[in-house]
Order: C-alpha cells, then sequence, then structure tokens
C-alpha cells in the first residue's frame, strides 16, 4: 500500500469529513514543518551547541535551556508569516505575539510548548512539542490575552510531536488521533497509525513518587491502593512508569495504556497544580478523549475548564477512562 503523508491526509480529512479548511490544513503543515526543525536541532545534540543553560528564566520562572529558546523561534518564525494567524502564545513568552503587521492575518490562534520536557536534553531523553488551535473571536483584528482563555472544547486542532529513537506526530482534528512518523530520507511525516485507541483498563500508571508526602489524602487513596497490589483492594499488580517528559509519558499511554497523573500538592499551596492548561493539558486532553480515553482535573472534566489566565496551571489526571474515573472519584468523595 502506497504510504500516505501528512499533506494527503489532511487534503482528505477536508474533503470526507469537512472538519478542516484549507487554511487550517496548511497552518497544521507549517506547524509539522517547524517541528521538523526542531527534531534535526535536537538531534545534533553537542554537536550543534544547543544543549545546557540559556541562563534566562520563562514566565513560570524555569530556567530556559538553550533548545528552550531556539525550538521557541523555529516556531515563531515558521508561523507568523503563512497569513493564517492571528496571534500566538507560547509556554516560553509572558504575553501573546503579535503578528508582524508586514504580514498578513488569518482566523485562528496558535498556542505551543515549544520543547516540553526540556530538563531530559542534556541526558539524551525523549523529549517533544505541543502545539494547540483555536479560532481567533469574530471581529478581533488585535488579539489580546483575553482572545486566548478558550475551554479545551474549542481548540479545532491538537497534536504533539515527540522526538526519540524516531519522529513521531500525533495529531487530532476532532475525528479521531492519528500518528506520522518523519521518514528522513524523504523528510516527510508518513501515516503509521490511523485512529489511534487507548485501552480502557490499565496496569501501568506515571506519577513523580518524590511529591507522595505532599500529596491529599484522595491522591494517597489511590495509589496505597495501585501499591498494594494483588494483596491490596484492586486484586492485582501494577507498574510505575515515568518519563519526566509529559510528551514521552502521554505517548507511551497512548500507544499501550496506562494513566498519567501531576495531582495538586502542598508543596506549594498557592499552585493549584502544575502543568499548565492552555500549553499541556487541554491540547493533550483532546488527543486522548479522541483516542477513546478521558482526562479531568480531578473534579472535573479537563476540556470544560473556562481558563482564566494564558499561564494557568491545573492538576492532571489523563489516560486510560475506568482509572482516570476511578482517581476523580475518590477526589469528589472527598469534597
Amino acid at each position: 500500500m502506497k504510504p500516505i503523508s501528512l499533506t494527503r491526509f489532511l487534503i482528505e480529512e477536508q474533503r470526507e469529513h469537512g472538519r478542516i479548511n484549507s487554511d487550517l490544513r496548511l497552518l497544521i503543515e507549517v506547524v509539522a514543518r517547524a517541528c521538523k526543525g526542531i527534531s534535526i536541532a535536537v538531534g545534533k545534540g553537542a554537536l550543534g551547541g544547543v544543549l545546557g543553560s540559556a541562563e534566562s528564566e520563562n514566565i513560570q520562572g524555569e530556567v530556559q535551556k538553550k533548545l528552550d529558546v531556539l525550538s521557541n523561534e523555529i516556531l515563531l518564525e515558521a508561523n507568523e508569516w503563512g497569513g493564517h494567524l492571528a496571534a500566538i502564545a507560547s509556554e516560553e513568552m509572558d504575553h501573546p505575539h503579535a503578528i508582524p503587521n508586514r504580514y498578513p492575518k488569518g482566523e485562528y490562534l496558535l498556542l505551543f510548548d515549544p520543547l516540553d520536557g526540556s530538563s531530559n536534553i542534556d541526558v539524551n531523553v525523549s523529549v517533544g512539542t505541543i502545539f494547540s488551535v483555536l479560532r481567533c473571536p469574530d471581529g478581533v483584528t488585535e488579539p489580546t490575552e483575553a482572545d486566548f482563555l478558550q475551554p479545551g472544547t474549542q481548540q479545532l486542532a491538537a497534536g504533539y510531536a515527540v522526538y526519540g529513537p524516531s519522529t513521531i506526530l500525533v495529531l487530532t482534528t476532532g475525528s479521531g488521533t492519528h500518528s506520522f512518523t518523519l521518514d528522513r530520507e524523504v523528510g516527510s511525516f508518513v501515516l503509521t497509525g490511523r485512529n489511534l485507541r487507548i485501552p480502557e483498563e490499565t496496569s501501568e500508571f506515571a506519577i513523580n513518587m518524590s511529591n507522595i508526602r505532599h500529596w491529599q489524602p484522595p491522591m494517597r487513596r489511590y495509589i496505597d491502593e495501585l501499591l498494594a497490589g494483588k494483596t491490596g483492594p484492586r486484586g492485582r499488580d501494577f507498574n510505575m512508569r515515568w518519563v519526566a517528559s509529559m510528551v514521552a509519558d502521554v505517548h507511551r499511554i497512548l500507544t499501550r495504556g496506562g494513566i498519567f497523573m501531576y495531582p495538586r500538592d502542598l508543596k506549594d499551596p498557592s499552585k493549584p497544580g502544575r502543568l499548565r492548561l492552555m500549553y499541556e493539558a487541554n491540547p493533550m486532553s483532546f488527543i486522548v478523549e479522541q483516542a477513546g480515553g478521558a482526562a479531568t482535573t480531578g473534579l472535573m472534566r479537563m476540556l470544560d475548564v473556562q481558563p482564566t489566565e494564558l499561564h494557568q496551571r491545573v492538576p492532571v489526571f489523563l489516560g486510560s477512562k475506568k482509572e482516570v474515573e476511578r482517581v476523580t472519584r475518590y477526589h469528589a468523595e472527598a469534597m
């Protein structure tokens, strides 16, 4: 069977499902092209002089890696001139990035985490890019932060690229979740997984166990049951996996099932969670739901959360449906 390129796949989605138009299709292709550029930079590693700290901080007060800064620049430069976007927002920037006046503007808003899991760069562990597309409100020609504050249900497309042994792009436009592998010989993404499905049940979980002393009681209850294994109330053993790169952990769950958790904890009571709603939680939740999984804050469906600020943080529980429902029920019972 002849390989199906990303371009062909998107054209077929446009024709058969009507989920996307030509502008959105071209926008997704531009993002994918930028991801290829980031993949090349990541692949060069020390040879490209891109490892180590950039000696700067982002809006969250986190020290930026050189590749964080480079990836952000690659995505900005690739997308600002195409005429598809009204504005861009990045996890690495304090405020939305306006499209320069010398370029035409479009009807979409693009949000991205240019390099998720960047703490893993220097040790050669998988990292990735996450992105989300929203529609700019009607009549708005100069979008502000408020125009980005739309619930996840309003996403038109979302995806991530994982830079590992191979570079894989995972994408949804609301009609299933699909994966594409970068064919380095021809330089294009090729469809390698159509309508991916996450098993409803799982015996694998992903969480940073070093924070266990800071967790709230319902979280402790759930993890204690998993750790008790066959002798506990669940009656079977569970395995734990933790890469500390959301893209890598979610990709594993998308491939073979599991539950990813980053709960609220008491280490910093002022923060309602660690992960960013607009750049990480919403796009990943859209992808996971379209693959038959579930995603919540522990109290409500993630995609129903009404954002209040661009860099808002939330607790995240996503993956295999039955486990997400169970841990969410434990949190609801504790209210």
